[in-house]
């Protein structure tokens, strides 16, 4: 069963013709490599994403191109990261360039299972050369009578950064995402004080796992996970539950361990 939100969020009891329930998952790919850059696993990490059969991923530094690794690293795929993980299984993706560098580039990407109707990669960079942005797609679900909002978020790793970019995010909210309509925000927070939670309230966002567990779940390291840097926010929805993740093999696919949440809109 889905857990009944105890409070619900606006738009929560908008009448539709019909209910319908989505998995999510986010997760930062570390560019394909575990930590410390050791192997190259996006092949193994394609496996483990579909085998949790989400309907919207939420994918953080993820590789759009690099011109040297397809030299030095065995089995580099042909195509762009977002689009070699999205295969045939998520027909629509979208990315948003934020880091580039002389011989490649990275950034956000979602994956989905239903059309992405319009995307905006808004630059949340603040100063220095840490570049992020907030990737936004509206998503057409069918029988429903509003777009689902997803919103990719990887965060700086400075705390004075990460409270203008949340900033930046509710203003985003705020302008694009109509208030009755279903809105997931989801991604890297590096927000290892867990001191986001109040500024994104205001905004009308409920973490799944804070709410379901009093708290965020630790996801770094991912062998031995310490900080809660990731999250899955939600608003407009009906009712959401936390997903359990396996240790493995998440533990070696990446630096991060990864979230996944069942949502009904």
């Amino acid at each position: 069963m889905l857990r009944t939100l105890e409070n619900p969020l606006p738009g929560a009891h908008r009448t539709r013709a019909q209910a319908l329930t989505l998995r999510v998952l986010t997760v930062n790919t570390h560019k394909g490599f575990t930590a410390f850059n050791r192997r190259f696993m996006l092949h193994e990490l394609r496996d483990a994403v579909r085998e949790v059969s989400a309907d919207v991923v939420f994918l953080q530094e993820v590789q759009g191109m690099h011109e040297r690794h397809p030299q030095r690293v065995e089995n580099w795929p042909d195509a762009p990261h977002y689009e070699f993980l999205a295969d045939s299984i998520w027909t629509a993706y979208a990315y948003g360039r934020n880091a580039v560098y002389p011989f490649g580039h990275h950034g956000n990407a979602v994956l989905s299972k239903y059309p992405i109707l319009r995307y905006e990669n808004r630059d949340a960079s603040v100063s220095g050369p840490e570049k992020r942005g907030l990737l936004h797609c509206a998503i057409g679900v069918p029988g429903q009578d509003r777009e689902l909002h997803a919103i990719c978020v990887h965060l700086g790793l400075r705390e004075a950064h990460r409270r203008v970019q949340l900033r930046l995010l509710c203003e985003l909210i705020h302008e694009a995402v109509p208030s009755d309509a279903p809105l997931v925000v989801a991604g890297d927070f590096n927000d290892w004080r867990v001191s986001a939670e109040q500024q994104l309230a205001h905004a009308g966002l409920a973490e799944v796992h804070a709410h379901t567990h009093g708290r965020p779940p630790r996801t770094f390291p991912a062998r031995f996970p310490m900080l809660r840097l990731d999250r899955i926010y939600v608003r407009g929805v009906r009712r959401f539950r936390p997903m359990p993740m396996p240790q493995r093999p998440w533990a070696h696919l990446s630096d991060h361990s990864p979230l996944a949440a069942e949502i009904e809109l």
